[in-house]
């Protein structure tokens, strides 16, 4: 809200304070934001009434990092020549965008900025690391659990000595991992987007990528795995698809986008894409 004359802002001018570049991505130009599927994939994110929260989170922490290791393998495994789509030359900082630049922390937890190729490096190990550690998330069948209970059936904040996952063996801390994980993912996909997108399309993967990020979206604000300041470098991709459609009405992603940005950016690119 405009704090001086108490009128919201334009579209206009919700858009121009995404500091975009003067040529756009391809990927806000509605008619390269197509899905290789079409459906809802709210249905595939939100938790069945019968299975424990942890486990849902575990499951979709695993299924979405197979989703994405596919596309960093694409840019990030060297060719035979030893060249590599992200290489140390052409993406000298782990960015997405112009305006927002990605740190990991050295050996001494200090942020430092690295090379994407050695960012995306560090993503796999880490990601592979705590997936494959038991005690995070442990794979023994006896310790399953179901939700026998409607307080089962939504994300809870942990209170007391009861937390996310605890009936199925999950660590204290495994909601906080999992944020973190989702985090990096996110990171890595908001760089293939401002970095790769156009490698993307040229492989023809375009809407491969399109349809595996929109289900990661939805998947990250359903359970509450992103906060919405985390999304910030794809808030107008998040715009758009929901104007088009992609994020049901009621999904907690449609209800963190501005849908007058995204209808406005359906109108730049010539209206609505053909089928």
């Amino acid at each position: 809200m405009d704090q001086s004359s108490g009128a919201m802002p334009s579209a206009e001018e919700v858009l121009a304070s995404y500091h975009l570049p003067p040529t756009k991505p391809l990927w806000l130009n509605a008619n390269y934001g197509k899905h290789i599927v079409k459906g809802n994939f709210l249905t595939l994110s939100a938790k069945p009434k019968t299975v424990e929260m942890g486990e849902w989170v575990a499951h979709q922490v695993v299924d979405h990092w197979r989703m994405l290791i596919t596309f960093i393998r694409l840019v990030h495994d060297k060719e035979e020549d030893g060249t590599s789509i992200c290489s140390s030359r052409k993406c000298t900082k782990m960015t997405a965008g112009a305006n927002h630049s990605f740190t990991w922390l050295n050996s001494r937890l200090q942020p430092v900025e690295i090379p994407a190729y050695e960012y995306l490096t560090l993503v796999q190990r880490y990601i592979s690391g705590k997936i494959d550690d038991s005690n995070i998330f442990p794979t023994d069948p006896a310790g399953v659990s179901y939700a026998d209970n409607a307080a089962f059936c939504t994300p809870a904040p942990e209170s007391g000595q009861d937390w996310v996952g605890k009936r199925s063996g999950f660590p204290q801390n495994f909601m906080e991992t999992c944020q973190t994980i989702f985090r990096q993912m996110f990171r890595v996909y908001a760089h293939l987007y401002w970095s790769h997108f156009d490698d993307m399309f040229s492989l023809n993967l375009e809407k491969s990528m399109n349809s595996c990020f929109s289900h990661f979206i939805l998947t990250a604000t359903t359970l509450n795995l992103l906060k919405k300041t985390d999304l910030e470098p794809m808030q107008p991709l998040i715009d758009l698809w929901a104007a088009l459609g992609t994020f049901p009405q009621g999904s907690k992603a449609f209800e963190i986008a501005n849908i007058q940005v995204g209808h406005l950016l359906v109108q730049k690119a010539g209206g609505p894409p053909a089928n």
